[in-house]
């Protein structure tokens, strides 16, 4: 029994610091060449900063946030 607990704890473990190093879809650190800057600003509730929509090529949308 002890065992099944030892092996849950170290996946619950495991996931947990994954979480810490894992973006968020479309997060990005900075700008791509190409990308187009929108207009669009918001604050993330989730990480506390000032961040900007950029666009790709394809329209998809990438989140970077603000220098400050």
């Amino acid at each position: 029994m002890g065992f099944v607990f030892g092996i849950i704890a170290l996946v619950l473990i495991g996931l947990l610091v994954a979480s810490f190093f894992v973006r968020r879809h479309g997060e990005s650190e900075k700008p791509r060449p190409g990308w187009r800057r929108t207009d669009e600003v918001f604050n993330d509730p989730s990480t506390k900063r000032v961040v900007r929509v950029w666009l790709d090529e394809s329209e998809e949308r990438h989140y970077v946030p603000e220098e400050t």
